[in-house]
């Protein structure tokens, strides 16, 4: 059976809590779990203790089990020294879609020719 590590969401609307849960890959998001093994706070502040809390014996036991955790539950074990993850570099990321380009071309040719037709004019 193929096991992930996940983040199962809770709370009230806009007031969210999640559980980090061991589940099947094929359950619900918000279903049926194997073992809650943490919870995750976002109201609180970033620097309090009790946002993130783990059960690290759990976690090590599943992850030795071949449980696989989300690129968010990643981002937590590496912080409580449990994984590496690697740092991730998208340098394509700020770049202009193929459309935006042309737009941004035919708009600095279209300045250009206006910017001409003015000094033609006023010579």
């Amino acid at each position: 059976m193929a096991t992930k590590i996940r983040l199962a969401r809770g709370g009230a609307k806009k007031r969210p809590y999640y559980r980090i849960v061991v589940a099947d890959v094929r359950a619900p998001r918000d279903g049926r779990f194997i073992e809650k093994v943490g919870s995750y706070d976002p109201m609180l502040p970033k620097d309090s203790e009790n946002r993130v809390q783990l059960n690290v014996e759990r976690i090590q036991h599943w992850l030795a089990n071949g449980a696989q955790p989300t690129d968010r539950v990643h981002r937590f074990l590496d912080d409580a020294g449990l994984l590496k993850r690697a740092p991730r570099n998208n340098p394509k990321k700020a770049e202009m879609g193929q459309k935006a380009k042309e737009k941004l071309a035919a708009k600095k040719q279209a300045e250009e020719e206006a910017a001409a037709a003015a000094a033609e004019a006023s010579e």
